[in-house]
């Protein structure tokens, strides 16, 4: 009886038998196909004849977007779970080290016009909001980044006439006391990246990621009016170049200012500031995640380094720009334009504070207000120090200007 059932199914139909089942078919729905057209029947090699699903428009179509998605949904499936198995490894005491991107993805990320966004977005920030409309969308920024406006000179929303007034509002003065009994002191509100003894010319951003120090402040033709005060040695190394006196050491301090943080940045110590230098460049994001992933961030980012002098020698701030936060703003020198399409990445400009009438530079105190970002953004001290000066820090700790980074 199978046997038979079987035979019956897989026996070619009769020429009428197919004619009556094709023309069934299309008074269902099917499709009508033309002459220049592949009939929806194939013969097999039996000489049976069946319907080709292709033919009538039931096979999958593969498209390039659908392709790209697939594709990039796949990859950041599985970076975000190597990510994920990297945190689990850590929270159970597991040192991992970090995952750096090739140079094919910093060049993919360098080649987006984040300049010209950057442009965009101050432009956008300087547009006047009406009155009514301001309170909604400073009220969503606050409560998305966690800022708190008690703090702030001016509580009152509707003050600020643009974002950009908004993001660069002033405190209180009694927010944040400057500690008195420290030599250094925190530029900024911020995170602690990192911190600690600089060596064999490198830098950490974040632990495990370095960048060159020579790369990172660019060749030291300024160091020259450092050299009436060097007690040390000739130096061998362009680290050593730094170190002006016996018994010191270079340190490192980096810290970074959150979209929620006050943007305005101070002066950290009592110091001269002699020499400014601007390095126009890419302004990637700088946030600590892209800091672990990228070797050499700061470095490819605009910046501008401002160096000079204090009590124990080499000291110098740099203030590095961010994914729409291309403006850098020194109070004390109006011709420094950042993000500027005149500039064009890769070169440096120079400029001297010191002159013939004005052998000091530019003389500032601990505390006092030295400039500001339109957004957050993160800030480098390196400076020179006797040995036994020490951190007291913890990586990753959120700290506020005025609070003290060491002491000796």
């Amino acid at each position: 009886m199978a046997a038979t059932l079987l035979k019956a199914c897989c026996s070619p139909l009769p020429v009428s038998a197919g004619r009556r089942v094709s023309c069934l078919l299309f008074h269902a729905g099917a499709r009508a196909v033309r002459p220049d057209q592949q009939a929806p029947w194939r013969t097999l090699s039996s000489g049976r004849r069946c319907l080709s699903a292709a033919a009538l428009g039931l096979g999958p179509r593969l498209r390039p977007l659908h392709l790209l998605l697939a594709t990039g949904g796949g990859y950041l499936g599985y970076d975000q779970y190597g990510r994920y198995r990297d945190r689990q490894l850590e929270c159970m005491g597991i040192e991992v080290p970090p995952r750096l991107a090739n140079k094919t993805q910093v060049a993919l990320y360098k080649s987006i016009p984040t300049r010209l966004l950057s442009r965009a977005w101050g432009r956008l920030n300087q547009v006047e909001l009406p009155t009514w409309l301001r309170k909604p969308i400073y009220s969503l920024y606050i409560w998305t980044f966690g800022v708190n406006m008690k703090e702030a000179a001016v509580e009152d929303l509707h003050h600020y006439r643009n974002l950009s007034e908004f993001f660069r509002r002033k405190l209180k003065p009694q927010a944040r006391p400057v500690c008195d009994s420290h030599c250094v002191i925190s530029p900024a509100d911020g995170k602690i990246l990192h911190f600690g003894r600089v060596r064999n010319c490198e830098v950490e951003q974040v632990k495990g990621v370095t960048y060159s120090l020579e790369t990172f402040l660019g060749p030291q033709t300024w160091v020259e009016s450092l050299a009436s005060s060097r007690k040390v040695a000739e130096p061998s190394t362009f680290q050593d170049m730094l170190v002006t006196k016996e018994g010191n050491e270079l340190f490192h301090c980096v810290v970074y200012l959150a979209p929620g943080d006050y943007h305005c940045f101070h002066s950290p110590t009592d110091w001269r500031v002699a020499h400014r230098r601007h390095f126009p460049g890419s302004l990637m994001s700088v946030n600590p995640g892209v800091a672990r992933w990228i070797k050499e961030l700061f470095c490819h980012n605009e910046r501008v380094v401002l160096s000079g002098e204090w009590t124990h020698g080499f000291f110098s701030l740099t203030a590095v720009g961010a994914t729409n936060v291309g403006s850098i703003r020194i109070y004390f020198d109006k011709e420094l334009h950042t993000n500027s399409p005149r500039y064009s990445k890769g070169s440096y400009n120079d400029f001297s504070y010191v002159s013939n009438g004005n052998q000091e530079g530019v003389c500032m105190r601990k505390g006092e207000h030295l400039g500001e970002f339109n957004l957050g953004s993160t800030i480098v001290l390196l400076f020179e120090a006797p040995r036994d000066f020490t951190f007291s820090l913890k990586p990753g700790q959120k700290i506020r200007f005025g609070e003290a980074l060491g002491t000796m």
